[in-house]
């Protein structure tokens, strides 16, 4: 993490010299706010937290993809992972008005592009995200109706959990299996659960020195973020070898249990507001920025070139656009950086000899049969 937030800021200054649920979410919010006013005081240092942050609340962010770095592990010791993944979020500011859940790029102006890792901007989007919902099940609740009038044998819990059903908002109902995401957000030891029948536990035995984490990483060629089980504290190593992101492992240590978020993204590409909207009316309460884009903002890499602020900051411009990625419906279809055409030339150049050199050796082919034919006569 300390690597991560090194990076960061690296690409907030130098980088620039040698180097890409629901309801929209504005930049003018409490979140909003937060992600960009940490990024001004990358840049200015401590006066920066005087920096009026007001103009974020207009714009909404949107999650525009991930991928992967590699780079060396400074901390891996003798038996640790040399060569460790580092994470990264690329996401934009648009403007609110404009802001669009069905396309992939969000906006085509007025927007700003930034890059974050993705511990920082996956805890901050899941916080935002629960606010949101217990915001809409504390609405839904207030209409179902379930109150108890002192009927000992009424059950108010089920009669909630059957609303919230009916109303599509399954996020409202309490789950029981016990699994925090939010403990791996971060990669983080995994600890199976213990055996319950005695074949299960010979398993175990087995096993136990084996040590598992569960980490986030890119998928969908970096349109999605799933949970993967890992062999190694950096979450470089899938726990497997069939490409599915440790969960087939996963099941066979938790006995069956599915690995949560192997197939779902953690995040989604909807546009959210960055302005938290005061909790009532008021005319003078122009609300406040959110933390998720408060505290994303802060420590992220920017390109604001196209933002239409009268000082941008370009800091991460060139390196953003070395990752540059095109996608077509809101998928990312195709990975980044410019072709090299030196490369591109001799790969034409040996394409066309291994042509002529094939109808060189059909040629000479035809006329030994020719011969050998003639022989024969």
């Amino acid at each position: 993490m300390k690597f991560a937030v090194a990076f960061l800021s690296l690409l907030s200054g130098a980088v620039a010299s040698t180097i890409e649920v629901g309801a929209s979410m504005k930049a003018n919010s409490k979140a909003g706010k937060g992600l960009i006013g940490n990024a001004r005081r990358l840049d200015q240092g401590d006066d920066a937290a005087e920096v009026d942050m007001s103009w974020a609340m207009d714009y909404s962010i949107k999650f525009q993809g991930c991928h992967h770095v590699s780079q060396y592990n400074a901390e891996a010791g003798d038996d640790g992972v040399m060569i460790e993944t580092q994470r990264l979020i690329r996401f934009r500011l648009c403007p609110a008005n404009t802001c669009s859940d069905s396309s992939g790029y969000g906006c085509s102006s007025g927007y700003g592009d930034y890059i974050v890792d993705m511990d920082t901007y996956v805890e901050s989007y899941l916080q935002n995200k629960e606010q949101i919902q217990e915001a809409t099940c504390e609405a839904a609740e207030e209409n179902c109706g379930c109150e108890n009038n002192g009927d000992d044998a009424y059950d108010e819990e089920a009669c909630l959990n059957t609303c919230f059903a009916n109303q599509g908002l399954s996020y409202c109902i309490e789950d029981e299996d016990g699994f925090e995401l939010n403990d791996y957000l971060a990669c983080a030891q995994y600890n199976p659960p213990e055996a319950q029948n005695q074949y299960y536990r010979k398993l175990e035995e087995a096993a136990e020195e084996a040590e598992y984490y569960l980490g986030p990483y890119c998928a969908d060629q970096g349109g999605e973020i799933h949970l993967g089980l890992f062999t190694d504290d950096t979450c470089t190593n899938f726990a497997d070898d069939y490409g599915y992101g440790g969960k087939t492992t996963f099941e066979k240590i938790s006995y069956g249990k599915s690995l949560p978020y192997s197939s779902k993204s953690i995040v989604d590409s909807d546009c959210y507001s960055c302005k938290e909207e005061p909790e009532y009316y008021d005319q003078y309460d122009q609300g406040e920025l959110k933390e998720f884009c408060e505290q994303t903002y802060e420590v992220a890499g920017k390109c604001e070139t196209k933002l239409g602020s009268d000082y941008p900051n370009e800091s991460a411009c060139t390196y953003l656009e070395g990752i540059k990625m095109t996608r077509k419906n809101g998928i990312i279809i195709s990975g980044a950086g410019s072709k090299n055409k030196v490369a591109s030339a001799f790969i034409g150049i040996f394409a066309c000899s291994f042509i002529l050199l094939g109808a060189y050796v059909y040629y000479l082919k035809t006329k030994l049969d020719r011969g050998t034919i003639n022989l024969s006569d």
